[in-house]
């Protein structure tokens, strides 16, 4: 009986601690996840700041061109309606890269979060097996402190027998 208490104890506290580095990879592995998340929305965005600049360029070019093939010179209102829109296409871009870097913060934020998560499962998860060692250890009967003799007395059955009932 000693020896099956101790394998159980032995079982659940196994199981715990395995369970706690189970739950440690999982949140291990959602963390990279989320930081290969991050990476991508920054390869994104950094093609789409290309494209969006590509852009901005040729319209401006194409202002600049059209301004000079309708013979008004590029000094006075024209260059400073190229300027603002240069002014306005370096907002556009500045915006784009802000919202990136928020979505890129945020996933790195979880990742963190994730990597947290699996440290505590770990902790906890020895706690939870150490108590369920003590819990154990503490049902196992002493060997030492064999029951007494009067006790067992007590715990057998009487008997009678009722002779010429009438």
């Amino acid at each position: 009986m000693c020896t099956l208490a101790l394998l159980g104890t032995a079982l659940s506290v196994g199981g715990t601690l395995v369970e706690g580095q189970q739950r440690k990879q999982t949140a291990d592995y959602q963390a990279r996840a989320y930081e290969q998340q991050a990476l991508a929305e920054a390869q994104n965005t950094a093609l789409e700041l290309s494209r969006e600049r590509h852009k901005q360029d040729l319209l401006q070019a194409q202002a600049r061109a059209k301004a000079g093939a309708s013979g008004v010179g590029i000094a006075g209102s024209p260059a400073e309606v190229l300027a603002a829109n240069a002014r306005q296409g370096q907002a556009d871009l500045d915006a784009m890269l802000y919202g990136s870097r928020l979505r890129q913060n945020n996933l790195d934020g979880q990742a963190a979060l994730s990597r947290f998560s699996g440290k505590q499962a770990v902790g906890a998860s020895i706690f939870s097996a150490g108590s369920a060692l003590v819990g154990g250890l503490a049902k196992i009967p002493d060997p030492t402190k064999a029951p007494a003799l009067s006790a067992m007395a007590g715990t057998v059955p009487k008997r009678s027998v009722v002779f010429g009932a009438q």
